[in-house]
């Protein structure tokens, strides 16, 4: 547009006064002069300029006469300067002189329409003149900014940050602090800041001023809390995320329009948590607050005034209409292809138990020497995983079997129906049986979350350490991905499931992360709402066992921690430990002989031994004390002295030995070998599902439940055990082991609890969700 003549006449006329000449005040310098004028007069960019008129119209409007004149007289000749300079066109230059005629105008004409209008909410640093942006005009010093404020050096390290700040930022932290401390009473809170400034205190090699900050941060948000100010600050992150992006575009690490789309993307973000401009700039000073350790709420709105309430603040636009639909969608089309890798998912999920995971994006190749020994160090010493598995060796941390268990009990929960907590080796630990019951709650949600992320995990560490190829592990991660796009229908419902699960089985040794959880659900930047979330081809992880070879497997018992996935092939220290094992148990050292022994174990085991050596004794009690007496007299070898044993326990009848079967402990035996067998190679697939139907077959033809399976296998276990020096205590240990896989209390103990007994299916009710193994041709579940 063209300046209106008599406007222009009128801003001649009184810049005639001042001393400038000519008939066009926007063209009466050269750029370089005016520039060069301007900086005299302490405005050195367009940016400080934008400022500075601001003020003016502020104060124009509530000077008195007498001073209005000289105020406007200074302005007049501002917005020659500016014009000469190049930092105002003719809309801008006849926008701000209608202003200092005290005239009322659209804000649109002084600070750009709604397309560009994104950049109104960087006014919190500085306000956006409309028109070309240039680095030596609207910020010199942005370089200098990024690189000793922010540590940003190039576009990569630029947007890491900003989508560090768009999906956690100072606010995730901020936010689990307040939200702990709102649970906890004054004593408790005096605790906490106590604790965090002992660390603090404790730590070498900080900075003391570092420590001190964290300290005042600690007393301030203790305050915050204990004065119910409203815990929001989301502001603080979200506004320097649009400072950031503006930095980018100037220094040309971003394009103007992705420059555009990230500010866009926070304005979003800005829009579903605030109301209006006043809600956003306080919100933001709380943020700052904790920032810099001290309380600058009372003085909020006065440090905003200008922004707030000038008549020709950019914020004059109201905040709720400052992004059109079609650049919303764009910058949410830029966020979900940013986000839309198996590496997004993995960073995702990690970050719970790692939050700084997200300061960046998961670039193996950038990891440093230490990044990869730490990940290392945690998969041989947590995880018994060893390179030469590599990537398909993780997918024995894919627990199908667990999340089945889990889901069944929370159905059996809910309906009531639950084992009870009595059995015939004691009652379930009150403690145990509340979080049991508990799981009533969970049962509308699948439980495979609880086990995915902990897989997750895993995998990061896997991809940190570079010991994997990486399409192979790029593979494992997508097969998680569909996995839990399959199972959950939204990110919402994946974050619920995963809250309800972590609050019903809390870790005993690791702090809960109900707090992180349910921050996810409710920020809108969390990373999971921009994931990629639809599931491709129907693949998991690792192998889903069937119900019945689940069950199968859960015949070991106690004697072997509970086996979550069917079994698969070892190396390393694992597969050594598991030879030494078979070595100084059974005396077996390859496939024939395991193969024959299982074989033995299903004809005869250790239940004919007691039924030709012991059982005829029950029928003759004289002769019983007889022979307990002769070998108690004279000298005995090791075999005579395990004979001496066995033959006390017969005349004690401990553990029942004599009234119960005790083919069980064969059973539990055998299931173990096979498993061993398995890792080592020895057996295939084929050749387990064999021996572990029979084993099914024989306790089903022993037995009528788990509750008289449990009976047959401690007797044998206590039977047969030599007479070791702890044997007191490894009875104790396995009685308690049997109290909780019989009553699933505590739940993860053994799986017991949520199957029917080989033969005796079809009594359960199944979760109302997919995530249950594949039953039987015959089973409803």
């Amino acid at each position: 547009m063209r300046l209106d003549e008599a406007l222009k006449a009128w801003w001649r006329r009184n810049l005639v006064m001042s001393g400038w000449r000519g008939s066009a005040p926007e063209r009466s310098l050269s750029r370089e002069r005016a520039r060069t004028r301007l900086a005299r007069l302490d405005i050195p960019d367009r940016s400080e300029f934008a400022w500075r008129m601001l003020e003016l119209g502020q104060q124009l409007r509530d000077a008195p006469r007498h001073l209005a004149e000289g105020l406007r007289q200074d302005g007049l000749e501002w917005v020659a300067l500016g014009a000469c300079a190049g930092w105002l066109d003719e809309m801008r230059v006849d926008a701000w002189l209608r202003v200092l005629r005290e005239e009322v105008i659209p804000t649109d004409r002084l600070w750009g329409d709604a397309e560009v209008g994104v950049w109104r909410v960087r006014a919190a640093f500085a306000p956006v003149l409309a028109g070309p942006l240039e680095l030596a005009t609207d910020w010199p010093d942005a370089h200098r900014f990024l690189t000793e404020v922010w540590d940003i050096r190039d576009r990569e390290a630029l947007i890491s940050t900003l989508l560090w700040l768009s999906a956690q930022g100072q606010r995730y932290g901020w936010d689990i602090d307040a939200r702990r401390l709102s649970e906890l009473d004054q004593d408790g809170q005096r605790a906490w800041w106590a604790k965090i400034g002992g660390e603090a205190a404790g730590r070498s090699g900080e900075d003391r001023e570092a420590i001190e900050a964290e300290r005042r941060y600690a007393s301030l948000v203790v305050e915050f809390v204990q004065r119910s100010e409203p815990l929001e600050w989301a502001a603080w992150d979200w506004l320097r995320l649009v400072d950031l992006a503006f930095a980018g575009r100037l220094l040309g690490w971003l394009g103007e329009e992705e420059a555009t789309l990230f500010a866009a993307h926070a304005v979003d973000l800005i829009q579903r948590r605030y109301a209006d401009w006043a809600g956003l700039a306080e919100a933001y000073q709380r943020g700052r607050s904790l920032f810099e350790g001290r309380d600058l709420m009372k003085r909020w709105h006065d440090d905003w005034r200008l922004l707030l309430d000038a008549a020709e603040s950019p914020w004059q636009w109201p905040l709720d209409e400052l992004l059109g639909e079609t650049l919303r969608d764009r910058s949410r089309e830029l966020l979900r292809r940013l986000r839309g890798t198996n590496d997004s998912w993995l960073l995702a999920l990690a970050s719970l138990r790692e939050p700084d995971l997200l300061h960046r994006q998961l670039d193996s190749d950038a990891l440093d020497h230490e990044r990869r020994e730490e990940a290392r160090q945690y998969l041989l010493d947590t995880l018994d995983w060893s390179e030469e598995e590599g990537a398909e060796g993780l997918s024995r941390f894919w627990l199908p079997a667990q999340s089945h268990h889990l889901n069944q009990l929370a159905a059996d929960a809910q309906r009531g129906v639950l084992p009870s907590a009595k059995t015939p080796f004691g009652d379930a630990d009150p403690v145990a049986l509340k979080v049991r019951d508990g799981l009533g709650n969970c049962a509308p949600f699948a439980a495979t979350i609880h086990m995915a992320e902990k897989f997750a995990f895993h995998l990061l560490m896997a991809r940190d350490a570079g010991s994997c190829d990486g399409e192979a592990l790029d593979q494992l991660v997508g097969a998680l991905r569909n996995t839990l796009c399959r199972f959950y229908a939204s990110p919402a419902r994946l974050l619920e499931a995963w809250a309800v699960w972590e609050a019903a089985l809390p870790e005993q040794e690791e702090e809960s992360l109900v707090f992180e959880v349910r921050w996810h659900l409710d920020d809108p930047g969390s990373l999971f709402f921009w994931l990629d979330w639809h599931a491709a081809d129907w693949r998991e992880p690792g192998p889903r066992p069937s119900l019945s070879q689940f069950c199968s497997l859960a015949l070991t018992g106690p004697l072997s921690a509970p086996i979550w996935s069917p079994p698969t092939t070892l190396h390393g220290r694992l597969a050594e430990e598991v030879l030494d094992w078979l070595d100084s148990h059974y005396a077996l050292h390859g496939r024939e002989g395991l193969i024959a022994f299982l074989d033995f174990l299903l004809e005869a085991g250790d239940r004919q031994e007691y039924q030709i050596n012991y059982a005829p004794y029950t029928l003759n009690t004289r002769r019983l004390v007889d022979e307990i007496e002769i070998l108690e007299s004279g000298v005995r070898s090791e075999d005579e002295q395990v004979h001496l044993e066995r033959l006390r326990r017969v005349r004690d009848n401990e553990a029942r030995c004599n009234e119960r079967d005790m083919t069980a402990w064969d059973v539990a035996q055998l299931v173990d070998l096979c498993v061993a067998g398995r890792q080592l190679g020895w057996l295939d697939d084929a050749l387990l599902d064999h021996y572990l139907h029979k084993a099914s077959a024989l306790a089903q033809e022993h037995y009528a439940g788990w509750r008289d399976y449990a009976e047959g296998l401690y007797a044998g276990y206590a039977f047969f055990m030599t007479g070791v020096p702890e044997r007191e205590d490894y009875l104790r240990e396995f009685r308690q082991a049997l109290v909780g896989w019989l009553s699933g209390a505590p739940p993860l103990a053994g799986p017991w609890a949520s199957l029917d007994f080989p033969g005796r299916g079809g009594g359960r009710w199944p979760p109302m969700h997919i995530d249950t193994l594949p039953g039987d041709v015959h089973t409803l579940h």
